[in-house]
């Protein structure tokens, strides 16, 4: 192993993305790089855009997306992906040139990617960060505490859907852009996922008073992370929102049904404890009739259906009469209304 010199000013230069964007810097003084350097997840690397592919630009720290340049150096993390719209990687067992998964910053080597997607782009790591003794730097020790003092959580609500891409962002903005309306104080967080910002921005540009994701618990992504932890990130940015007072809580659990992680903290009795209410995102009728029973086998409390689907008039017809549930579409979430529709003013009495 190599331990080579940095300046600040050479870290401060490059291109530093979102993924690890609560980490210091300020105590980054050298490069561990070398044949027998073996990667872990959530190592931060500085690594040479070697050519552009799939990802063309780079989630900054502060929210902007940089345009990337082949020769550019980057600040990312080492993390695995799932994600069946997009690619499927893992993190390498060693510092070859691998490539950018995705724009919020995550390293890894693609081992599949969906048919639409362009060739992933290729980087170089330069070499692992690492302080004056040559410890690495990684997100884990930027990790929020978790709370020490257990307190009752708040009104919690849950989306979970088919797939990627089935609405279930759309769906808990929407919500919480409502619940924020009818004048409750919201809170956000994504529990799984891969590390990227969009989809807490958007929560927080709908009215969350604080939005969260697995990054902030030391996570990268959360693709092939153990049940046990997995139930520790939702019991953190939890136990958060409910320490900052918030009145609601709104979850996103991403990807589908079947992905392993997901269908793990679904089953979990953790989760079943932290939640009051799921709403089910899904593209079509027959998807949401499957996924609420999948979930109500599970024992949980699928209070309606939401997501793409809610496009179609027909398709909400044909949801509603396959679920019995409510189908809200968008104008419907956001609205005031959707706290008194979903009984959420006694609820939250009840669960204070």
């Amino acid at each position: 192993m190599n331990m080579l010199s940095i300046s600040h000013e050479r870290i401060l230069r490059a291109k530093i993305s979102y993924t690890p964007r609560h980490v210091s810097l300020e105590a980054v003084a050298t490069l561990l790089a070398g044949e027998d350097v073996v990667p872990n997840v959530g190592d931060l690397v500085l690594a040479r855009v070697e050519k552009i592919g799939q990802h063309a630009g780079l989630e900054l720290t502060n929210g902007r997306r940089a345009s990337l340049f082949t020769g550019d150096e980057i600040v990312v993390c080492y993390g695995n992906r799932y994600a069946p719209d997009q690619f499927e990687a893992e993190v390498p067992h060693d510092l070859a040139p691998c490539h950018l998964v995705a724009a919020g910053g995550i390293a890894a080597r693609a081992l599949s990617w969906h048919a639409n997607m362009k060739s992933p782009t290729v980087i170089v790591p330069v070499g692992l960060l690492a302080d004056v003794n040559g410890q690495r730097i990684n997100l884990s020790g930027a990790a929020v505490a978790k709370p020490g003092h257990p307190r009752p959580l708040p009104y919690t609500v849950a989306v979970v859907g088919t797939a990627m891409n089935a609405g279930k962002t759309t769906t808990a903005a929407n919500l919480i852009r409502g619940l924020t309306n009818a004048g409750l104080k919201v809170g956000a967080a994504k529990v799984t996922g891969t590390g990227s910002g969009k989809d807490v921005w958007f929560m927080g540009d709908a009215g969350a008073r604080l939005a969260l994701d697995f990054t902030d618990a030391g996570f990268p992504s959360t693709f092939r992370t153990t049940a046990a932890e997995v139930e520790g990130i939702l019991a953190t940015l939890t136990g958060h929102l409910a320490k900052a007072g918030m009145d609601v809580i709104v979850l996103e659990v991403a990807d589908g049904l079947y992905q392993a992680e997901t269908a793990a903290l679904l089953d979990s009795p953790v989760f079943a404890r932290t939640v009051n209410e799921v709403i089910f995102a899904a593209g079509d009728a027959m998807g949401a009739a499957a996924g609420v029973e999948w979930l109500r086998r599970k024992g949980l409390p699928v209070l309606a259906v939401s997501g793409l689907l809610t496009a179609s008039p027909l398709a909400i017809t044909e949801a509603a009469n396959a679920t019995g549930l409510p189908v809200f579409d968008k104008k419907m979430l956001r609205d005031a209304a959707i706290a008194t529709e979903l009984g959420m003013y006694s609820r939250i009495a009840l669960s204070a």
